[in-house]
Protein backbone atom coordinates (compact mmCIF):
# COMPACT_ATOMS: atom_id res chain seq x y z
CA UNK A 1 0.00 0.00 0.00
CA UNK A 2 1.45 3.49 -0.94
CA UNK A 3 2.25 5.81 1.77
CA UNK A 4 0.09 8.82 1.89
CA UNK A 5 2.35 11.75 0.70
CA UNK A 6 1.95 15.00 2.70
CA UNK A 7 1.92 18.46 1.16
CA UNK A 8 5.24 19.91 1.74
CA UNK A 9 5.90 22.02 5.30
CA UNK A 10 5.59 25.39 3.90
CA UNK A 11 2.13 24.87 2.14
CA UNK A 12 0.91 23.66 5.52
CA UNK A 13 1.81 26.73 6.92
CA UNK A 14 0.46 29.18 4.44
CA UNK A 15 -2.88 26.78 4.51
CA UNK A 16 -2.60 27.53 8.48
CA UNK A 17 -1.53 31.10 8.28
CA UNK A 18 -4.74 31.63 5.77
CA UNK A 19 -6.71 29.74 8.27
CA UNK A 20 -6.29 32.11 11.13
CA UNK A 21 -6.17 35.51 9.02
CA UNK A 22 -9.99 34.08 8.23
CA UNK A 23 -10.44 33.29 11.51
CA UNK A 24 -8.92 36.37 13.04
CA UNK A 25 -11.48 38.64 10.45
CA UNK A 26 -14.22 36.31 11.30
CA UNK A 27 -14.11 37.02 14.59
CA UNK A 28 -13.60 41.40 14.13
CA UNK A 29 -17.13 40.57 11.97
CA UNK A 30 -18.65 39.25 14.40
CA UNK A 31 -17.87 41.24 17.26
CA UNK A 32 -18.68 44.49 14.52
CA UNK A 33 -21.73 43.22 13.91
CA UNK A 34 -23.52 41.23 16.93
CA UNK A 35 -26.37 42.48 17.86
CA UNK A 36 -26.95 43.49 21.30
CA UNK A 37 -30.01 41.54 22.46
CA UNK A 38 -30.83 37.85 22.43
CA UNK A 39 -34.02 37.95 20.44
CA UNK A 40 -32.25 39.57 17.54
CA UNK A 41 -29.54 37.08 17.08
CA UNK A 42 -30.45 35.30 14.13
CA UNK A 43 -28.22 35.08 10.58
CA UNK A 44 -29.36 38.96 9.25
CA UNK A 45 -28.20 40.37 12.06
CA UNK A 46 -24.92 39.44 10.90
CA UNK A 47 -25.23 40.42 7.03
CA UNK A 48 -23.51 44.47 7.53
CA UNK A 49 -20.85 45.82 6.01
CA UNK A 50 -18.65 47.75 9.20
CA UNK A 51 -17.48 51.23 8.28
CA UNK A 52 -15.19 50.55 11.11
CA UNK A 53 -13.36 47.66 9.26
CA UNK A 54 -12.78 50.11 6.33
CA UNK A 55 -11.64 53.31 8.19
CA UNK A 56 -9.07 50.74 10.51
CA UNK A 57 -7.90 49.69 6.93
CA UNK A 58 -7.31 53.21 5.41
CA UNK A 59 -5.54 54.28 8.47
CA UNK A 60 -3.07 51.11 8.50
CA UNK A 61 -2.21 51.95 4.36
CA UNK A 62 -1.84 55.37 5.10
CA UNK A 63 1.21 54.65 7.27
CA UNK A 64 4.56 54.07 5.25
CA UNK A 65 5.49 50.54 5.90
CA UNK A 66 9.25 51.34 7.43
CA UNK A 67 7.20 52.53 10.84
CA UNK A 68 5.99 49.23 11.58
CA UNK A 69 5.77 50.63 15.51
CA UNK A 70 3.28 53.36 14.92
CA UNK A 71 1.39 50.35 12.63
CA UNK A 72 1.89 47.96 15.50
CA UNK A 73 0.68 50.54 18.34
CA UNK A 74 -2.49 51.64 16.46
CA UNK A 75 -3.51 47.75 16.40
CA UNK A 76 -2.87 47.06 19.83
CA UNK A 77 -4.75 50.07 20.72
CA UNK A 78 -7.93 49.41 18.01
CA UNK A 79 -7.74 46.04 19.30
CA UNK A 80 -8.22 46.87 22.93
CA UNK A 81 -10.87 49.41 21.99
CA UNK A 82 -12.87 46.59 19.84
CA UNK A 83 -12.44 44.11 22.76
CA UNK A 84 -13.43 46.36 25.74
CA UNK A 85 -16.60 47.35 23.13
CA UNK A 86 -17.41 43.15 22.42
CA UNK A 87 -16.76 43.05 26.47
CA UNK A 88 -19.53 45.69 27.06
CA UNK A 89 -22.02 44.93 24.49
CA UNK A 90 -22.27 41.14 26.23
CA UNK A 91 -22.73 42.78 29.29
CA UNK A 92 -25.74 44.51 27.33
CA UNK A 93 -27.12 41.45 26.03
CA UNK A 94 -27.49 40.52 29.84
CA UNK A 95 -28.72 43.56 31.29
CA UNK A 96 -31.42 43.94 28.81
CA UNK A 97 -32.98 40.77 29.29
CA UNK A 98 -32.61 41.33 32.92
CA UNK A 99 -33.35 44.92 33.25
CA UNK A 100 -34.65 46.05 30.33
CA UNK A 101 -31.87 48.55 29.57
CA UNK A 102 -28.26 48.16 28.32
CA UNK A 103 -24.93 47.82 30.56
CA UNK A 104 -23.87 51.48 31.94
CA UNK A 105 -19.69 51.09 32.13
CA UNK A 106 -19.43 54.43 34.49
CA UNK A 107 -22.33 52.94 37.12
CA UNK A 108 -22.97 49.02 36.73
CA UNK A 109 -19.51 47.70 37.37
CA UNK A 110 -20.37 48.38 41.39
CA UNK A 111 -23.47 45.55 40.87
CA UNK A 112 -20.79 43.26 40.24
CA UNK A 113 -21.08 41.31 43.75
CA UNK A 114 -24.52 41.52 43.57
CA UNK A 115 -24.63 40.04 40.38
CA UNK A 116 -22.19 36.86 41.74
CA UNK A 117 -24.23 36.50 44.39
CA UNK A 118 -27.82 36.57 42.85
CA UNK A 119 -26.42 33.88 40.10
CA UNK A 120 -24.96 31.48 42.90
CA UNK A 121 -28.17 31.53 45.24
CA UNK A 122 -30.02 30.88 42.26
CA UNK A 123 -28.54 28.58 40.47
CA UNK A 124 -28.52 25.05 42.04
CA UNK A 125 -25.18 23.00 43.17
CA UNK A 126 -22.53 23.60 40.95
CA UNK A 127 -24.18 25.32 38.17
CA UNK A 128 -23.93 28.93 39.78
CA UNK A 129 -20.00 28.65 39.64
CA UNK A 130 -19.67 27.16 36.25
CA UNK A 131 -22.26 29.88 34.91
CA UNK A 132 -19.64 32.66 36.37
CA UNK A 133 -16.41 30.37 35.34
CA UNK A 134 -17.80 30.52 31.96
CA UNK A 135 -18.59 34.19 31.99
CA UNK A 136 -15.19 34.75 33.62
CA UNK A 137 -13.96 32.63 30.23
CA UNK A 138 -15.70 34.69 27.88
CA UNK A 139 -14.22 38.23 28.86
CA UNK A 140 -11.05 36.49 29.30
CA UNK A 141 -11.21 35.47 25.70
CA UNK A 142 -12.44 38.43 24.14
CA UNK A 143 -9.96 40.86 26.09
CA UNK A 144 -7.19 38.71 24.53
CA UNK A 145 -8.43 37.01 20.97
CA UNK A 146 -10.00 40.24 19.83
CA UNK A 147 -6.50 42.53 20.20
CA UNK A 148 -4.65 39.64 18.77
CA UNK A 149 -7.05 39.26 15.66
CA UNK A 150 -6.66 42.80 15.17
CA UNK A 151 -2.55 42.49 15.02
CA UNK A 152 -2.91 39.73 12.69
CA UNK A 153 -5.38 41.36 10.22
CA UNK A 154 -3.01 44.78 10.54
CA UNK A 155 -0.07 42.56 9.62
CA UNK A 156 -1.72 40.83 6.70
CA UNK A 157 -2.67 44.02 4.73
CA UNK A 158 1.33 45.47 5.48
CA UNK A 159 2.31 42.31 3.89
CA UNK A 160 0.47 42.10 1.15
CA UNK A 161 -0.20 46.11 0.58
CA UNK A 162 -1.32 46.54 -2.88
CA UNK A 163 -4.09 44.14 -2.14
CA UNK A 164 -5.21 45.48 0.68
CA UNK A 165 -5.46 49.02 -0.84
CA UNK A 166 -7.74 47.48 -3.39
CA UNK A 167 -9.63 46.08 -1.10
CA UNK A 168 -10.38 48.94 0.95
CA UNK A 169 -11.64 51.02 -2.44
CA UNK A 170 -14.33 48.48 -3.67
CA UNK A 171 -15.01 48.35 0.30
CA UNK A 172 -15.80 52.28 0.48
CA UNK A 173 -17.30 51.87 -2.36
CA UNK A 174 -19.60 49.25 -1.85
CA UNK A 175 -20.41 51.08 1.88
CA UNK A 176 -21.66 53.89 0.24
CA UNK A 177 -23.48 52.33 -2.34
CA UNK A 178 -24.97 50.52 0.38
CA UNK A 179 -25.90 53.54 2.10
CA UNK A 180 -27.13 55.35 -0.93
CA UNK A 181 -29.56 52.89 -1.46
CA UNK A 182 -30.49 52.33 2.02
CA UNK A 183 -29.94 48.71 1.59
CA UNK A 184 -31.54 47.14 4.85
CA UNK A 185 -32.24 43.61 6.03
CA UNK A 186 -34.74 42.35 8.92
CA UNK A 187 -31.77 43.29 11.95
CA UNK A 188 -31.25 46.98 10.17
CA UNK A 189 -29.24 49.11 7.35
CA UNK A 190 -26.06 46.86 5.87
CA UNK A 191 -24.06 49.73 5.65
CA UNK A 192 -23.42 49.90 9.86
CA UNK A 193 -21.11 51.56 12.22
CA UNK A 194 -22.34 50.64 15.03
CA UNK A 195 -19.68 50.14 17.15
CA UNK A 196 -18.45 53.71 16.52
CA UNK A 197 -21.65 54.73 17.47
CA UNK A 198 -21.89 52.79 19.95
CA UNK A 199 -18.49 53.92 21.96
CA UNK A 200 -19.32 57.41 21.05
CA UNK A 201 -22.31 57.29 23.12
CA UNK A 202 -20.82 55.91 25.76
CA UNK A 203 -17.89 58.86 26.24
CA UNK A 204 -20.64 61.36 25.66
CA UNK A 205 -22.80 60.54 28.39
CA UNK A 206 -20.01 60.98 31.13
CA UNK A 207 -20.70 64.42 31.79
CA UNK A 208 -24.27 64.02 32.16
CA UNK A 209 -23.71 61.54 34.57
CA UNK A 210 -21.53 63.09 36.38
CA UNK A 211 -23.69 65.99 36.69
CA UNK A 212 -26.48 63.96 37.81
CA UNK A 213 -24.07 62.83 40.45
CA UNK A 214 -23.16 65.58 42.32
CA UNK A 215 -26.93 67.29 41.54
CA UNK A 216 -28.30 64.10 43.09
CA UNK A 217 -26.08 64.00 46.32
CA UNK A 218 -27.07 68.04 46.78
CA UNK A 219 -30.99 66.82 46.89
CA UNK A 220 -30.18 64.12 49.38
CA UNK A 221 -28.83 66.57 51.53
CA UNK A 222 -31.99 68.63 51.72
CA UNK A 223 -35.12 67.13 53.51
CA UNK A 224 -38.35 69.09 53.94
CA UNK A 225 -39.29 66.53 56.73
CA UNK A 226 -36.04 67.57 58.32
CA UNK A 227 -37.40 69.59 61.11
CA UNK A 228 -41.02 68.42 61.28
CA UNK A 229 -41.29 67.16 65.06
CA UNK A 230 -42.03 63.37 65.98
CA UNK A 231 -45.18 64.98 67.54
CA UNK A 232 -46.50 66.23 64.02
CA UNK A 233 -46.06 62.28 62.67
CA UNK A 234 -48.62 59.93 61.74
CA UNK A 235 -50.77 60.82 64.21
CA UNK A 236 -53.69 59.50 62.93
CA UNK A 237 -51.86 56.11 63.21
CA UNK A 238 -50.89 56.29 66.63
CA UNK A 239 -50.59 52.96 68.38
CA UNK A 240 -50.70 51.06 65.00
CA UNK A 241 -48.42 48.71 63.61
CA UNK A 242 -47.49 49.54 60.07
CA UNK A 243 -45.85 47.01 57.80
CA UNK A 244 -44.18 48.00 54.48
CA UNK A 245 -44.18 44.49 52.71
CA UNK A 246 -42.28 44.12 49.60
CA UNK A 247 -43.61 41.48 46.98
CA UNK A 248 -40.39 40.54 44.65
CA UNK A 249 -40.68 40.89 41.16
CA UNK A 250 -44.90 41.66 41.75
CA UNK A 251 -45.17 43.89 38.50
CA UNK A 252 -47.87 44.82 36.20
CA UNK A 253 -47.37 42.11 33.82
CA UNK A 254 -48.50 39.76 36.87
CA UNK A 255 -52.10 41.28 36.69
CA UNK A 256 -52.68 43.15 33.18
CA UNK A 257 -51.63 41.71 29.60
CA UNK A 258 -49.98 38.62 30.50
CA UNK A 259 -50.59 34.79 30.00
CA UNK A 260 -49.96 34.65 33.67
CA UNK A 261 -52.61 37.49 34.87
CA UNK A 262 -56.08 35.31 34.97
CA UNK A 263 -54.51 33.07 37.71
CA UNK A 264 -52.85 36.09 39.60
CA UNK A 265 -55.98 37.74 38.92
CA UNK A 266 -58.52 35.10 40.24
CA UNK A 267 -55.94 34.82 43.43
CA UNK A 268 -56.40 38.96 43.93
CA UNK A 269 -59.83 38.31 44.00
CA UNK A 270 -60.19 35.58 46.29
CA UNK A 271 -58.17 37.02 48.52
CA UNK A 272 -60.26 40.74 48.86
CA UNK A 273 -63.11 38.15 49.64
CA UNK A 274 -61.60 37.17 52.45
CA UNK A 275 -59.63 40.01 53.53
CA UNK A 276 -63.40 41.95 53.08
CA UNK A 277 -65.17 38.96 54.95
CA UNK A 278 -62.31 39.03 58.10
CA UNK A 279 -63.01 42.69 58.55
CA UNK A 280 -59.78 44.02 56.06
CA UNK A 281 -59.97 46.97 53.71
CA UNK A 282 -58.15 47.56 50.84
CA UNK A 283 -57.36 50.69 48.01
CA UNK A 284 -55.14 49.65 45.29
CA UNK A 285 -53.20 52.02 42.73
CA UNK A 286 -49.92 52.08 40.56
CA UNK A 287 -46.36 53.01 41.16
CA UNK A 288 -43.59 53.44 38.98
CA UNK A 289 -40.74 51.59 40.20
CA UNK A 290 -36.97 52.89 39.36
CA UNK A 291 -35.73 49.81 38.57
CA UNK A 292 -36.64 46.87 35.76
CA UNK A 293 -36.25 42.72 36.96
CA UNK A 294 -33.45 43.35 39.50
CA UNK A 295 -32.08 45.22 42.25
CA UNK A 296 -34.81 45.44 44.52
CA UNK A 297 -32.94 47.86 46.48
CA UNK A 298 -32.87 50.62 44.64
CA UNK A 299 -37.06 50.49 44.92
CA UNK A 300 -36.37 50.00 48.71
CA UNK A 301 -34.49 53.06 49.42
CA UNK A 302 -36.74 54.99 46.61
CA UNK A 303 -39.86 54.56 48.26
CA UNK A 304 -38.15 54.96 51.87
CA UNK A 305 -36.71 58.50 51.48
CA UNK A 306 -38.65 60.14 48.77
CA UNK A 307 -35.58 60.63 46.27
CA UNK A 308 -35.54 58.47 42.59
CA UNK A 309 -32.93 55.94 43.42
CA UNK A 310 -32.74 54.51 39.97
CA UNK A 311 -28.64 53.48 39.99
CA UNK A 312 -26.06 52.42 41.94
CA UNK A 313 -24.48 55.35 42.05
CA UNK A 314 -26.84 57.56 43.37
CA UNK A 315 -28.11 54.49 45.88
CA UNK A 316 -24.39 54.74 47.28
CA UNK A 317 -24.79 58.34 47.97
CA UNK A 318 -27.99 58.37 49.70
CA UNK A 319 -26.91 55.55 52.27
CA UNK A 320 -24.38 58.28 53.20
CA UNK A 321 -26.21 60.97 53.51
CA UNK A 322 -29.13 62.48 56.41
CA UNK A 323 -31.56 62.22 54.14
CA UNK A 324 -34.81 60.87 56.54
CA UNK A 325 -36.61 57.28 55.92
CA UNK A 326 -39.81 56.38 56.53
CA UNK A 327 -38.54 53.98 59.30
CA UNK A 328 -36.58 57.07 60.69
CA UNK A 329 -39.72 59.03 60.53
CA UNK A 330 -41.89 56.73 62.22
CA UNK A 331 -38.75 55.90 64.54
CA UNK A 332 -38.75 59.36 65.77
CA UNK A 333 -42.63 59.35 65.98
CA UNK A 334 -42.09 56.37 69.00
CA UNK A 335 -42.45 53.55 67.00
CA UNK A 336 -40.07 50.12 67.21
CA UNK A 337 -38.47 50.21 63.91
CA UNK A 338 -37.65 46.53 62.18
CA UNK A 339 -36.77 45.10 58.90
CA UNK A 340 -37.05 41.57 58.05
CA UNK A 341 -34.87 40.61 54.45
CA UNK A 342 -34.75 36.76 54.48
CA UNK A 343 -32.55 36.84 51.39
CA UNK A 344 -29.62 38.40 53.73
CA UNK A 345 -26.90 35.67 54.40
CA UNK A 346 -24.70 37.88 56.45
CA UNK A 347 -24.15 41.82 58.02
CA UNK A 348 -26.10 44.41 56.03
CA UNK A 349 -23.95 47.87 56.49
CA UNK A 350 -26.08 49.94 54.67
CA UNK A 351 -29.17 49.03 56.14
CA UNK A 352 -27.85 51.36 59.12
CA UNK A 353 -28.89 53.97 57.01
CA UNK A 354 -32.49 53.25 57.63
CA UNK A 355 -32.17 53.45 61.19
CA UNK A 356 -33.65 49.81 62.07
CA UNK A 357 -34.18 48.95 65.99
CA UNK A 358 -33.33 45.71 64.69
CA UNK A 359 -32.76 43.50 61.43
CA UNK A 360 -34.12 40.17 60.97
CA UNK A 361 -32.54 38.11 57.76
CA UNK A 362 -32.15 34.44 57.20
CA UNK A 363 -29.96 34.08 59.83
CA UNK A 364 -31.54 34.79 63.24
CA UNK A 365 -35.34 34.26 62.74
CA UNK A 366 -35.06 30.32 64.07
CA UNK A 367 -35.56 28.89 60.76
CA UNK A 368 -34.95 24.99 60.29
CA UNK A 369 -36.19 24.06 56.89
CA UNK A 370 -34.30 23.65 53.53
CA UNK A 371 -33.65 26.50 50.99
CA UNK A 372 -36.09 26.59 48.15
CA UNK A 373 -33.55 27.72 45.60
CA UNK A 374 -32.28 31.64 46.02
CA UNK A 375 -35.25 32.16 48.72
CA UNK A 376 -33.88 31.36 51.96
CA UNK A 377 -37.12 30.50 53.56
CA UNK A 378 -41.17 30.32 52.17
CA UNK A 379 -42.57 33.86 52.39
CA UNK A 380 -45.33 31.82 54.85
CA UNK A 381 -42.58 31.48 57.20
CA UNK A 382 -41.44 35.10 56.84
CA UNK A 383 -44.36 36.28 58.16
CA UNK A 384 -45.64 33.74 60.55
CA UNK A 385 -42.00 34.25 62.24
CA UNK A 386 -42.30 37.77 62.03
CA UNK A 387 -45.62 37.68 64.15
CA UNK A 388 -43.63 35.31 66.68
CA UNK A 389 -40.72 37.77 67.13
CA UNK A 390 -42.17 40.95 66.83
CA UNK A 391 -46.26 41.24 67.32
CA UNK A 392 -46.97 38.05 69.30
CA UNK A 393 -45.42 40.25 72.91
CA UNK A 394 -48.56 42.04 74.35
CA UNK A 395 -46.46 44.59 76.33
CA UNK A 396 -44.54 46.83 73.24
CA UNK A 397 -44.62 49.26 71.12
CA UNK A 398 -46.19 50.00 67.97
CA UNK A 399 -43.81 48.44 65.37
CA UNK A 400 -42.90 49.95 61.56
CA UNK A 401 -41.53 47.32 59.36
CA UNK A 402 -40.47 46.63 56.31
CA UNK A 403 -40.72 42.54 55.19
CA UNK A 404 -39.46 41.39 52.10
CA UNK A 405 -41.06 38.46 50.67
CA UNK A 406 -38.46 36.51 47.93
CA UNK A 407 -40.01 33.01 47.19
CA UNK A 408 -41.42 35.37 43.77
CA UNK A 409 -36.90 35.84 42.81
CA UNK A 410 -35.95 34.48 39.84
CA UNK A 411 -35.69 32.16 38.56
CA UNK A 412 -39.02 31.28 40.10
CA UNK A 413 -38.44 27.92 40.53
CA UNK A 414 -39.18 25.55 43.82
CA UNK A 415 -41.88 27.57 44.50
CA UNK A 416 -43.25 26.60 47.95
CA UNK A 417 -47.51 25.16 48.72
CA UNK A 418 -48.80 26.65 51.73
CA UNK A 419 -48.87 24.73 54.60
CA UNK A 420 -51.37 25.42 57.35
CA UNK A 421 -50.58 27.91 59.27
CA UNK A 422 -50.53 26.25 62.76
CA UNK A 423 -48.25 23.92 61.05
CA UNK A 424 -45.28 26.29 60.08
CA UNK A 425 -43.42 26.34 63.68
CA UNK A 426 -39.58 26.21 62.92
CA UNK A 427 -40.08 25.61 59.02
CA UNK A 428 -39.00 21.51 59.34
CA UNK A 429 -42.75 21.14 58.53
CA UNK A 430 -41.03 22.03 55.04
CA UNK A 431 -38.11 19.09 54.81
CA UNK A 432 -38.90 17.01 51.75
CA UNK A 433 -40.91 19.44 49.80
CA UNK A 434 -38.60 21.90 47.55
CA UNK A 435 -37.32 18.14 46.22
CA UNK A 436 -40.85 17.77 44.95
CA UNK A 437 -40.89 21.10 43.35
CA UNK A 438 -39.95 22.45 39.12
CA UNK A 439 -36.17 22.65 39.44
CA UNK A 440 -34.54 25.68 37.03
CA UNK A 441 -34.04 22.68 34.67
CA UNK A 442 -37.16 21.47 34.30
CA UNK A 443 -38.59 25.07 33.40
CA UNK A 444 -35.77 27.37 31.79
CA UNK A 445 -35.77 25.14 28.71
CA UNK A 446 -39.44 26.83 27.68
CA UNK A 447 -40.01 30.10 28.19
CA UNK A 448 -43.95 29.56 28.58
CA UNK A 449 -42.87 27.56 31.64
CA UNK A 450 -40.63 30.33 32.90
CA UNK A 451 -43.74 32.86 32.77
CA UNK A 452 -45.96 30.06 34.68
CA UNK A 453 -43.29 29.43 37.43
CA UNK A 454 -43.43 33.18 37.50
CA UNK A 455 -47.05 33.15 38.10
CA UNK A 456 -47.21 31.07 40.39
CA UNK A 457 -44.81 31.94 42.52
CA UNK A 458 -46.74 35.53 42.56
CA UNK A 459 -49.94 33.55 43.48
CA UNK A 460 -47.98 31.99 46.71
CA UNK A 461 -46.76 35.09 47.73
CA UNK A 462 -50.02 36.90 47.66
CA UNK A 463 -51.49 33.51 49.65
CA UNK A 464 -49.61 33.53 52.17
CA UNK A 465 -50.03 37.33 53.10
CA UNK A 466 -53.40 36.79 52.60
CA UNK A 467 -53.13 34.08 55.51
CA UNK A 468 -51.10 36.34 57.82
CA UNK A 469 -53.79 38.82 57.80
CA UNK A 470 -56.46 36.70 57.95
CA UNK A 471 -54.54 34.92 60.76
CA UNK A 472 -53.06 37.89 62.49
CA UNK A 473 -53.83 41.15 61.65
CA UNK A 474 -56.13 42.73 63.89
CA UNK A 475 -57.18 46.17 64.57
CA UNK A 476 -54.33 48.11 64.93
CA UNK A 477 -52.53 46.25 62.05
CA UNK A 478 -52.03 48.53 58.69
CA UNK A 479 -50.04 47.05 55.91
CA UNK A 480 -48.77 48.56 52.41
CA UNK A 481 -47.80 45.83 50.19
CA UNK A 482 -46.16 46.75 46.62
CA UNK A 483 -44.05 44.75 43.60
CA UNK A 484 -40.66 46.16 43.72
CA UNK A 485 -39.85 46.09 40.27
CA UNK A 486 -41.27 44.15 36.82
CA UNK A 487 -39.73 40.38 36.24
CA UNK A 488 -37.25 40.35 33.94
CA UNK A 489 -38.39 40.56 29.48
CA UNK A 490 -38.67 37.02 29.57
CA UNK A 491 -41.84 37.28 31.36
CA UNK A 492 -42.65 41.40 30.92
CA UNK A 493 -41.40 41.37 27.33
CA UNK A 494 -39.44 44.23 25.96
CA UNK A 495 -42.26 47.22 25.98
CA UNK A 496 -43.47 46.81 29.25
CA UNK A 497 -43.04 49.68 31.72
CA UNK A 498 -42.20 49.75 35.17
CA UNK A 499 -45.04 49.98 37.22
CA UNK A 500 -46.09 47.83 39.82
CA UNK A 501 -49.14 47.25 42.22
CA UNK A 502 -49.67 48.92 45.81
CA UNK A 503 -52.43 48.48 48.07
CA UNK A 504 -52.79 50.07 51.40
CA UNK A 505 -55.09 47.25 53.97
CA UNK A 506 -55.99 48.01 57.43
CA UNK A 507 -59.18 46.53 59.48
CA UNK A 508 -59.89 50.78 60.92
CA UNK A 509 -61.37 51.71 58.20
CA UNK A 510 -60.60 55.23 59.20
CA UNK A 511 -57.04 54.05 58.48
CA UNK A 512 -58.14 53.83 54.27
CA UNK A 513 -60.32 56.68 54.80
CA UNK A 514 -57.70 58.83 55.08
CA UNK A 515 -56.47 58.25 51.60
CA UNK A 516 -60.22 58.43 50.11
CA UNK A 517 -58.86 61.30 48.15
CA UNK A 518 -56.58 59.48 46.47
CA UNK A 519 -59.09 58.09 43.96
CA UNK A 520 -57.27 54.80 44.60
CA UNK A 521 -59.34 51.06 42.99
CA UNK A 522 -61.14 49.33 46.41
CA UNK A 523 -59.66 46.02 46.37
CA UNK A 524 -56.47 44.20 46.14
CA UNK A 525 -56.31 44.50 42.13
CA UNK A 526 -55.81 47.98 40.87
CA UNK A 527 -57.76 49.11 38.09
CA UNK A 528 -56.41 49.52 34.72
CA UNK A 529 -56.76 53.89 34.89
CA UNK A 530 -56.48 53.72 38.49
CA UNK A 531 -54.27 56.75 39.73
CA UNK A 532 -49.67 55.94 38.81
CA UNK A 533 -47.33 57.69 40.93
CA UNK A 534 -43.78 57.91 41.03
CA UNK A 535 -42.46 55.65 43.45
CA UNK A 536 -40.19 58.17 45.16
CA UNK A 537 -43.73 60.69 45.65
CA UNK A 538 -45.18 57.83 47.92
CA UNK A 539 -43.11 58.71 51.43
CA UNK A 540 -44.61 62.53 51.36
CA UNK A 541 -47.91 61.70 50.35
CA UNK A 542 -47.70 58.57 53.02
CA UNK A 543 -46.88 61.29 55.85
CA UNK A 544 -49.26 63.97 54.49
CA UNK A 545 -51.82 61.15 54.66
CA UNK A 546 -51.63 60.20 58.57
CA UNK A 547 -50.29 63.73 60.06
CA UNK A 548 -52.54 66.11 61.57
CA UNK A 549 -53.88 67.61 59.07
CA UNK A 550 -54.34 64.96 56.66
CA UNK A 551 -53.41 64.37 53.05
CA UNK A 552 -54.03 67.72 50.75
CA UNK A 553 -55.27 65.57 47.46
CA UNK A 554 -52.93 67.48 45.10
CA UNK A 555 -51.60 65.32 42.10
CA UNK A 556 -48.31 63.48 43.42
CA UNK A 557 -44.70 64.52 41.67
CA UNK A 558 -41.20 63.12 42.60
CA UNK A 559 -38.08 64.44 43.28
CA UNK A 560 -35.10 63.50 41.56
Amino acid sequence: MPAVQLPPTSSRRRVGAVVITVLAGALVLLVLTAPDRLEEMHLSAFVRLPVEVIVFLALVLAIPPRWGRVRTALAVTAGLLLAVAAVFRVLDLGFLEALNRPFDPLIDWQYAGSLVETVRGSAEGATGVLLLVAAGLLVLALLVLVPLAVVRITRVAGEHRTQAVRLVAVLASLWLALGLLQVRTSAGAVSSGQIATYLYGQVARIPSELRDQREFARAAETDPLADTPGSDLFTALRGKDVLVVFVESYGRVAVEDSSVAPGVDAVLAHSTQRLTRDGLHARSAWLTSPTFGALSWLAHSTLQSGLWVDSEQRYDHLVTSPRLTLSRLFARAGWRTVADVPANTRDWPQGEFYGYDHVYDSRNVGYRGPRFGYPTMPDQYTLDAFHRLELAAHDRRPVMAEIDLVSSHAPWSRTPRMIPQASVGDGSAYDGMPETLPSETDIWPDTDRVRAAYGDSIEYSLRALTAFLTSYADKDTVVVVLGDHQPATIVSGTDAGHDVPVSVIARDPAVTARISGWDWTDGLRPAHDAPVWRMDAFRDRFVAAYGPGGDTGTSPGGSD
